[in-house]
Formats: C-alpha cells, sequence, structure tokens
C-alpha cells in the first residue's frame, strides 16, 4: 500500500452509495509520487514518496526544511524521520557559528 512519507497519508475505505440506496465498498489511493527533492540544509537532493497535497504544501510553507521541520514525528516515516534529524543538526550547527 503506497503512503506519503511526510504526512502519513494513505488509502482509505469509502462507500459508493447508488440511487436506490446500495451501499459498495471502493479504496480511494491518495497521488503518491515518487520525487527528488532539494534539501537547502543538507545541500543535497533527498529522494521521497510524496502525495501531491504534500508537495503543494511544501511550496505553501516555503520549502522543503521549514515544512518537514514543523511535521509531528508520529507521521513521518523512518527514512523521513532520518532526514528531519540530519537537518536540524545542521541548522544547530550553523546557529552556534
Amino acid at each position: 500500500m503506497s503512503r506519503c512519507e511526510l504526512t502519513g497519508k494513505s488509502a482509505v475505505v469509502k462507500n459508493l452509495v447508488s440511487h436506490s440506496n446500495i451501499k459498495t465498498k471502493s479504496r480511494a489511493l491518495p497521488n503518491i509520487q515518487k520525487k527528488r527533492i532539494f534539501s537547502r540544509s543538507l545541500n543535497q537532493m533527498v529522494r521521497l514518496q510524496l502525495a501531491t497535497s504534500a508537495i503543494r504544501d511544501m511550496e505553501h510553507m516555503g520549502g522543503f526544511d521549514q515544512f518537514i521541520v514543523q511535521q509531528d514525528d508520529a507521521a513521518l516515516s523512518k527514512r523521513a524521520l532520518a532526514i528531519k534529524s540530519r537537518i536540524k543538526k545542521k541548522i544547530n550547527t550553523s546557529k552556534k557559528n
């Protein structure tokens, strides 16, 4: 099952209801894309599976680094958590200098 690595968005089960009120189960899959995103603080490209809604939110918030730092850890995947910790470490070392 595909899942966004930043927001945790995944497939949901829903009912298609006909005119005669017959309910048919179906799945709504999120639009997941494999993307390479540039991290300014790490100065390198990062490859993640993202929902297109997360990509739009990222652009609205001002970039990948700001978006991932503000995300809660429960929604992030293991790879995204590792990237987030590297970004935080890099930001903290640059503030000290």
